[in-house]
C-alpha cells in the first residue's frame, strides 16, 4: 500500500502540473503583449508632449545650427520676434508636424527598446527584477536610441528641411519627400546618417543611464519605491543636460549635413564637416553653436519626456488592473 499511495501522489501531481503549465503560458504571453504595447503608447505620448513644448526653441537652434551667423541670447530672441512678426506666430511651429510624424513613433520605439533591452540585459548579467548595473544601464539606453535613430531617420532628415526653409518651398511633408528624392536623389535622405548614430549612442546612453542612476539612488536614500511629479522631472532634466553637452558638436554636424542640399554648402563627411565648421567659425563657436539653448530645452524636453512615460506606464497598469479586478 506504502508504494500505491506514493505512486499515487506522484501521479496526481503530473497530472495537476501539466494543465497549470498550459494555462500559464498564453497569460504570460498576453502580459507581454500589453507591457510591449504601453511602452510603446507611453512613449509616443512622451515624445510628442516633450517636443510640441519646446518646439519654437528647437527650431530656432536649428537655423543657428545650419549658418554661420554666431549665437548668442539676444540675437535668438530677435530671430524668434522677426518669425514671428514676419510669419505668425504658428510659424514658430514650423516642421512641428514633421517632428511628430518623426518623434512619435522614434519615441515609441526608443522607450519601448529601452525597456526590452534593460529585461535582455537583466537576464544576461543575472539582474532579474532588480536594477542594473551602471555598464549595462549605459548599454541598454545606447541600444535603445540607436534603434529608434535607424528606423525613423529620414523623417528625421525632412523635418530639418522644413524647419530652415521658407513655406514657399515645401508644402508638406510628403512634398520634402518627393523633391529630395527627385532633385537630389534618394541617398540624401540619409545624409547626416552617421554623425547621427555616433550622437546618439552617447547622448541616449548617458540620459537614459543618468535618469535612471538618479531614481534608484532616490529609492535607496528616501525609502519610496516611486519619486514625485517633480523630481522626476528634474531627473529627467539632469538626464537631458548631461546626454545632450556629451553628443551636442555631433548634433552640429549631423544638421549642416542634412540641410547642405538648401543652404549652398557641400559636406561629403563627418571629419570634414567639422574641419570646415573649426575653420570657418571657431571650435566652441562653431561646433558648440546653440549649446546654451539647448540647455534650456533640452532639460526642459527630456525631463517632460521621462515624467510623462513613468507616468503614462503608471496609469495604463492602474487602469488594466482595474480592469482585471471587474472581470
Amino acid at each position: 500500500m506504502g508504494n500505491g499511495v506514493r505512486e499515487g501522489q506522484v501521479d496526481f501531481k503530473r497530472q495537476d502540473v501539466e494543465p497549470v503549465a498550459s494555462t500559464h503560458l498564453p497569460a504570460e504571453a498576453n502580459q507581454e503583449k500589453k507591457k510591449v504595447l504601453n511602452s510603446l503608447m507611453s512613449g509616443a505620448l512622451a515624445g510628442a508632449v516633450a517636443k510640441t513644448a519646446v518646439a519654437p526653441l528647437d527650431r530656432t537652434k536649428i537655423m543657428f545650427q545650419v549658418s554661420s551667423k554666431r549665437f548668442s541670447a539676444k540675437e535668438a530672441y530677435r530671430l524668434i520676434y522677426r518669425t514671428y512678426l514676419n510669419e505668425g506666430f504658428w510659424s514658430l511651429w514650423r516642421g512641428n508636424s514633421a517632428t511628430m510624424v518623426r518623434v512619435i513613433p522614434y519615441a515609441a520605439i526608443q522607450f519601448c527598446a529601452h525597456e526590452e533591452y534593460k529585461q535582455l540585459l537583466g537576464s544576461y548579467y543575472g539582474f532579474q527584477g532588480k536594477a542594473l548595473t551602471p555598464f549595462p544601464r549605459f548599454i541598454a539606453g545606447s541600444l535603445a536610441g540607436t534603434t529608434a535613430a535607424m528606423l525613423t531617420y529620414p523623417l528625421d532628415m525632412v523635418r530639418a528641411r522644413m524647419a530652415v526653409t521658407p513655406k514657399e518651398m515645401y508644402s508638406n511633408i510628403v512634398h520634402v519627400f518627393i523633391r529630395i528624392s527627385r532633385e537630389e536623389g534618394l541617398k540624401t535622405l540619409y545624409r547626416g546618417f552617421t554623425p547621427t548614430i555616433l550622437g546618439v549612442i552617447p547622448y541616449a546612453g548617458l540620459s537614459f543611464f543618468t535618469y535612471e542612476t538618479l531614481k534608484k539612488l532616490h529609492a535607496d536614500h528616501s525609502g519610496k519605491l516611486q519619486p514625485s511629479p517633480p523630481e522626476r522631472l528634474l531627473f529627467g532634466a539632469c538626464a537631458g543636460l548631461i546626454g545632450q553637452s556629451a553628443s551636442y558638436p555631433l548634433d552640429v554636424v549631423r544638421r549642416r549635413m542634412q540641410t547642405a542640399g538648401v543652404m549652398g554648402h557641400t559636406y561629403s563627411s563627418v571629419l570634414l564637416t567639422m574641419q570646415e565648421i573649426i575653420r570657418e567659425e571657431g571650435l566652441i563657436r562653431g561646433l558648440y553653436k546653440g549649446l546654451s539653448m539647448n540647455w534650456v530645452k533640452g532639460p526642459i524636453a527630456v525631463g517632460i519626456s521621462f515624467t510623462t512615460f513613468d507616468l503614462t506606464q503608471i496609469l495604463l497598469r492602474k487602469l488594466q488592473h482595474s480592469t482585471n479586478v471587474e472581470r
